[in-house]
């Protein structure tokens, strides 16, 4: 016989149409294998139909299921009650973000972000694509420089863990920069020097104050935190070679 225990899960919702929050508090047996997804979606299916979360895979893989549990911006697929160490499990939507309803984030900003580092492989020849005589070939030490920084799921997590990012709205964020890290450091790539001018900004690389929160919080180990002070060692050595000039307020802007 599987061993249970009860367990109190209070949801913060937010009434969009009032602005007003409010909190609701599920009771229910839950065993050691359990997660905080399997809580949510029998709370929502036995308990109370309106509780609304986003989720997918179920595996850690989306990063749709992407919420603050106990504090802390954590994947709820990923994250088993048994582990929390808690007889109350008090989960709320990701504070970086606008609420669309109940646990549910608007992730638009976030993708605006991410879109504006052009996270793909830049090609300065733009009929190379309908070629198909050229080969990009990487030794393993190249594909080394880039893959640790390839996991991302874009769940958002080390954007809520982020203080700059809750304070300075313009703030492109470690997703973002992380990203553009890891493009720049792909041999394959031309847009490393187009990507460190947009970057060069206090909304970009120097809005970072290294909390190193973002690294923590990664469910797939990447670590944004190693990635912005490689960027902005990157930057400095540009700089040098056309003469320093002050950090932008915006990417992009002269």
């Amino acid at each position: 016989m599987v061993k249970t225990e009860k367990v109190d899960f209070i949801i913060n919702d937010l009434d969009n149409a009032t602005g007003k929050a409010s909190k609701s508090t599920y009771s229910m047996e839950v065993s050691q294998l359990t997660t905080v997804l399997d809580a949510l979606i029998s709370i929502k299916e036995k308990q109370d139909a309106k509780v609304s979360f986003r989720y997918s895979c179920r595996m850690a893989i989306c990063g749709s299921c992407s919420m603050v549990i106990n504090g802390k911006p954590s994947l709820a697929c990923n994250t088993r009650v048994a582990l929390l160490n808690s007889k109350t499990v008090e989960v709320a939507p990701l504070r970086g973000q606008p609420i669309l309803r109940g646990l549910v984030s608007d992730f638009d900003d976030f993708f605006k972000k991410h879109k504006s580092v052009k996270p793909w492989i830049v090609h300065k020849d733009s009929a190379e694509k309908f070629r198909d005589d050229k080969v990009y070939k990487q030794s393993d030490e190249e594909r080394d420089r880039y893959l640790p920084f390839s996991g991302c799921i874009k769940c958002g997590l080390c954007l809520d863990a982020c203080p700059v990012v809750n304070t300075e709205k313009g703030f492109v964020g470690p997703q973002a920069l992380a990203q553009a890290y890891r493009y720049n450091e792909d041999t394959r790539d031309e847009g490393k020097s187009e990507r460190l001018d947009y970057l060069d900004t206090l909304n970009g690389i120097w809005g970072c104050e290294y909390a190193g929160a973002c690294s923590e919080v990664c469910p797939k180990s990447v670590d944004p935190a190693l990635a912005i002070q490689l960027l902005k060692f990157d930057s400095i050595m540009q700089s040098s070679k056309r003469g320093q000039k002050p950090a932008k307020t915006e990417p992009g802007k002269k």
